[in-house]
């Protein structure tokens, strides 16, 4: 079995309702009213698709900041052998949503940041790829080549923003 046989990773403008209990269960708040929302439904025996992980990025011009993390570990634990099988071979329900976020916002981003807070998802953002900066908590995804000045200039950036 394959995650993407029963895991639909995709991004919205606007956060679907269904996410909102997620988030709120997660961090006791709303979720973020602007783009970027990436979202992981679990594909139900009926078709329908339940909400189960998700991830809040948000567009600073030449790079992109990623937080506000959760996933519905209820969901995880009413699924198959199989799929958490799959998922456990993928590296998890939260390194297959970070993975595919990064591929799909690279082409438009040279740095994608994350802030962790949070030892388990430090350990997945790091074997996706992120690495440290010199700021605690506040690691970075280089999708492409970028000179020592003006990296650090976008890590500025991004700190300047924490915790996001």
């Amino acid at each position: 079995m394959n995650v993407d046989d029963f895991i639909i990773v995709r991004e919205s403008e606007d956060a679907p309702a269904a996410l909102e209990a997620l988030f709120q269960r997660k961090y006791a708040r709303t979720l973020p009213r602007f783009p970027h929302h990436v979202a992981a439904y679990c594909r139900g025996g009926g078709g329908d698709e339940i909400p189960v992980c998700y991830v809040h990025f948000t567009d600073c011009g030449d790079i992109l900041l990623g937080g506000g993390a959760c996933v519905d570990n209820r969901v995880l634990r009413q699924m198959g052998d199989d799929e958490r099988s799959a998922l456990h071979a993928a590296g998890g329900l939260y390194h297959h949503v970070l993975a595919w976020s990064v591929k799909h916002f690279a082409p438009r981003f040279a740095a994608i940041f994350g802030y962790c807070g949070d030892a388990l998802a430090e350990r997945v953002d790091r074997a996706v790829g992120f690495e440290s900066t010199a700021h605690a908590r506040l690691l970075v995804y280089w999708t492409r080549e970028v000179d020592a000045r003006r990296r650090g200039h976008m890590v500025e950036k991004a700190n300047a923003f924490v915790p996001f």
